[in-house]
């Protein structure tokens, strides 16, 4: 696929687990995500992922992470994975620096062709942050519809982040593929 900025994209290798990692922490944590629009810098501290977690994302054997990258490196990616009855969309990140020009919104379209044409997947799932609303709100855009199915934030479980609020928790949102 070619998407803006005359990325390419590919399934991530084991050799690529730590630009992946650098690559969420700086979409969504910390001082260098505030310079996009994407981060949960304001919800959570701490970390957003580890070197284990991607490792593990990026071996799941049923699922893939999709990596876009352009001359300097990977700039964006997202993990995809098998259940039952649908594919799980997650660890959606793109650089703060190229947030806002289509390329999140490209590769997304190129996770829901992967899931749809690869796998025969008829619907995808997500969960985001209830508290997300401009990013709820870019995903409705795209043809993503909220649940109102709820699930708790994981509170003490400090490999998801560190919660600056008590009331975390994330919404399902679904799309039909087909």
């Amino acid at each position: 696929m070619t998407s803006p900025g005359s990325c390419t994209v590919r399934t991530a290798r084991s050799g690529d687990v730590d630009a992946l990692v650098d690559l969420v922490e700086s979409a969504y944590r910390g001082e260098r995500s505030r310079a996009g629009w994407t981060h949960e810098a304001d919800l959570l501290g701490g970390q957003r992922a580890d070197a284990d977690m991607v490792g593990a994302a990026v071996r799941q054997p049923d699922g893939t992470v999709l990596v876009a990258e352009d001359g300097t490196g990977i700039v964006a990616c997202c993990h995809l994975e098998r259940r039952d009855d649908h594919v799980y969309f997650g660890m959606f990140a793109v650089s703060p620096g190229r947030q806002g020009g289509g390329l999140g919104r490209a590769l997304l379209a190129e996770a829901e062709r992967f899931a749809r044409e690869e796998w025969g997947a008829g619907e995808m799932r997500m969960t985001v942050i209830t508290q997300r609303d401009d990013l709820i709100a870019w995903y409705e855009r795209r043809g993503y519809t909220r649940t109102g199915e709820l699930t708790p934030f994981p509170y003490g479980d400090e490999r998801f982040g560190v919660p600056r609020r008590p009331d975390l928790a994330f919404e399902t949102l679904t799309r039909k593929l087909g």
